[in-house]
C-alpha cells in the first residue's frame, strides 16, 4: 500500500510530521474505543501507520466526554485519535462483518477491546476464524482481565484496576488513605505496552512470516507498574504503605515549600547529597553521621527534612531548583498543568502539537531520520467511509446500498 504522507509543506502548526514515518506502509484496523486501545493506535499513527478507526453505530463514547469540545467532539476523544481515518460500521450485522473482513485484507494489525468472547460470537475469533484466513495478521486484544482466571471475561476500568492491582494503596499518604492517581495511568500504560507488543510481533513476523494473538490486559499492565513497591515486598515481606511524596527507598526525595513555589528534590546517591548540601550552604550536613549514606538518611528522614525545610523556606524556588539541576542535583519546581504546557522546554521539544485549530500533546518518540508527529486532526464520525470503502473495492452502488441497509453511517445512532 502507499506510504502515509507527512503533513503538507505549507501546514501551519508545530509538532507536525516531516517524514512518512517509521511505520509508513503499516495498515492497522482499529476497533477500539475509550482510551487504552485508541492511545495505542495513536502511537502507531503518529509514526506513519495507516490507522482505520472502525466505530460502532453509537460512535466512540469519549466523543461525548466533555466539555470542552472542538467541532462537537470532546477533548478526551481528540486527545488520542489524531492521524486516523474513521468509518462507522455495524459489525453486529452480517453485511457489516463482511465489510470488516474486506478491510482486514492486507491489514498488518487488528486492535480491539471487546470483552473476551465478543469477537468469537461474531465469527471473528483469532484462532478459528481470522488466523486461517489472514495468517500474517497480528490481533491485539485489550481487555480488563483477559479470558482466563477467576476474573476472566469481566469488564475493566482504569480506576477499578488502580484499586485492584495495589496502585491506589501506594498513592496518597497516611492522612488520605489509598487515592486514585490523577491520570488514568493503567489505561495509558496498557496502550503503551500494547504498542510495544505489536512492534515485537511485527519484528518476529519478519522471521516466521506468521501473525499471532496478543492478550493485553489492564490487570497485567497495572501490576507491571508496581515498582519498586512490589520488589520491596517480594524481598522483605512488608506491606508497602502510602508515603505521599517521599520515596520508600531514597532520601531526600520529597517536596519542599519555598518563598515562591514548591520544589521537588530527588537525591539518588551520596555524591548528589554532598552537592545539595554545598549549594544550600550546609556542607557540614554531608559529613553528619545521621546523613552520611542513603540508609542513614532514610533512618533520620524527619530531622533532615526539618533542616532543609528551614533553609529552603526563604529561597526563590524557581531559581534554586534551576541552580540545583544545573549542578547535577535532580530538582524542579512543582508546576500546575497550564504552566508545564507553556514552559519553554515544552515548546522546544514540540510536546504541544498544533494543526488547523487542533491542539494536543505531541509525540514523545523522537526519531532522527523518520520523525513522527501530527498529520491530521482527529476524524469526525464516519468521515472517511467512502474513501476507505473505495480503496477496498466497493463501488458507488455498493456504498449506497450499505448506507441504505444501516451498515455504514455518518450520523451517530442515539
Amino acid at each position: 500500500m502507499e506510504e502515509t504522507p507527512p503533513a503538507p509543506p505549507d501546514a501551519k502548526g508545530q509538532g507536525l510530521a516531516t517524514s512518512p514515518g517509521a511505520l509508513a506502509g503499516l495498515k492497522v484496523i482499529d476497533l477500539t474505543r475509550v482510551l487504552g486501545g485508541p492511545y495505542c493506535t495513536m502511537i502507531l499513527s503518529d509514526h506513519g501507520a495507516d490507522v482505520i478507526k472502525v466505530e460502532p453505530p453509537q460512535g466512540d463514547e469519549t466523543r461525548d466526554w466533555g466539555p470542552p469540545f472542538l467541532d462537537g467532539d470532546a477533548s478526551y476523544f481528540i486527545g488520542v485519535n489524531r492521524n486516523k481515518r474513521s468509518i462507522a460500521l455495524d459489525i453486529g450485522k452480517p453485511a457489516g462483518r463482511a465489510v470488516l473482513l474486506r478491510l482486514l485484507a492486507g491489514a498488518d494489525v487488528l486492535v480491539e477491546n471487546f470483552k473476551p468472547g465478543g469477537m468469537e460470537k461474531w465469527g471473528l475469533g483469532y484462532e478459528q476464524d481470522l488466523a486461517p484466513r489472514f495468517p500474517g495478521l497480528i490481533h491485539c486484544r485489550v481487555s480488563g482481565f483477559g479470558a482466563e482466571g477467576p476474573l476472566g471475561g469481566l469488564p475493566g476500568y482504569d480506576a477499578i484496576l488502580q484499586a485492584m492491582t495495589g496502585l491506589m494503596s501506594i498513592n496518597g499518604d497516611p492522612s488520605t488513605g489509598p487515592m486514585r492517581m490523577g491520570t488514568p495511568i493503567v489505561d495509558l500504560a496498557t496502550g503503551l505496552y500494547s504498542a510495544i507488543a505489536i512492534l515485537m510481533a511485527l519484528q518476529e513476523r519478519h522471521r516466521s512470516g506468521r501473525g499471532q494473538f496478543l492478550d493485553m490486559t489492564l490487570h497485567d499492565c497495572g501490576m507491571a507498574l508496581l515498582h519498586p513497591q512490589a520488589a520491596n515486598y517480594l524481598l522483605n515481606g512488608r506491606r508497602p504503605m502510602p508515603l505521599g511524596n517521599p520515596h520508600p527507598n531514597l532520601a531526600p526525595y520529597e517536596k519542599y515549600p519555598t518563598r515562591t513555589c514548591e520544589i521537588f528534590v530527588a537525591v539518588g546517591n551520596d555524591g548528589q547529597f554532598r552537592r545539595l548540601c554545598d549549594l544550600l550552604g550546609r556542607p557540614d550536613m554531608a559529613s553528619d553521621p545521621r546523613f552520611l549514606h542513603n540508609a542513614d538518611r532514610l533512618a533520620n528522614r524527619p530531622a533532615m527534612i526539618a533542616i532543609f525545610s528551614d533553609i529552603l523556606a526563604g529561597m526563590d524556588g524557581h531559581e534554586i531548583a534551576g541552580r540545583l539541576l544545573c549542578n547535577g542535583v535532580p530538582a524542579g519546581p512543582v508546576l500546575p498543568v497550564d504552566e508545564a504546557l507553556a514552559a519553554p522546554h515544552t515548546a522546544a521539544r514540540q510536546m504541544v502539537t498544533e494543526c488547523d485549530g487542533y491542539r494536543a500533546l505531541g509525540t514523545p518518540i523522537k526519531l532522527s531520520r523518520t520523525p513522527g508527529g501530527t498529520r491530521g486532526k482527529p476524524p469526525r464520525f464516519g468521515q472517511h467511509a467512502e474513501e476507505i470503502l473505495a480503496e477496498h473495492g466497493f463501488d458507488a452502488a455498493d456504498i449506497t446500498a450499505l448506507r441504505h441497509e444501516g451498515v455504514i453511517m455518518t450520523e451517530r445512532r442515539k
